[in-house]
């Protein structure tokens, strides 16, 4: 079936899709090596200081900033905060969005907004979560991501017996 006027994309068009570096070339696979190279994206810092900014603005609880660089393929940070209600969580996220999209980041990708414990913020390379206390105690995503976890691996390796 011919579509008039209708052009083929070609096989590695996803690898031109717009997004961070980072996420293009998660997009693309892996690389020969196994590594990939740093992404260094100079406006991270002033994106991480306009979020928790925002959070702090909308009274926002807790809030923790997670260094993933050479942890994570998906992301350099992960702010964390906790809010009180839905809708203090819901005008969080919004906020954090409009003033992402005012410095120029026009990708943010938000999960959850409508009335969950649980709101999701994907600004390139940094993920935010927004969590009501509770779900924020039950998923435990410090725990999981806090660099008291990583343990060289010649320490890891106890001796049996």
């Amino acid at each position: 079936m011919k579509t008039a006027g209708a052009s083929v994309a070609p096989l590695g068009s996803a690898v031109t899709a717009p997004g961070t570096p980072r996420k293009k070339a998660a997009v693309a696979g892996p690389v020969a090596s196994g590594r990939r190279e740093p992404v260094n994206d100079p406006m991270v810092d002033t994106y991480l200081e306009i979020i928790t900014n925002s959070l702090s603005d909308d009274k926002g609880e807790d809030i923790v900033v997670l260094d993933l660089t050479g942890r994570a393929a998906f992301a350099d940070r992960m702010v964390i905060a906790t809010g009180l209600a839905d809708r203090q969580i819901t005008a969080m996220a919004s906020h954090i969005e409009r003033k992402l999209r005012e410095v120029g980041l026009k990708r943010v990708l938000i999960e959850g907004a409508n009335g969950s414990d649980w709101v999701l913020i994907d600004a390139g390379d940094i993920i935010v979560h927004l969590f009501k206390a509770e779900a924020r105690a039950m998923y435990g995503l410090e725990r999981m991501w806090g660099k008291e976890l990583d343990v060289p691996p010649e320490e890891s390796a106890e001796p049996l017996g």
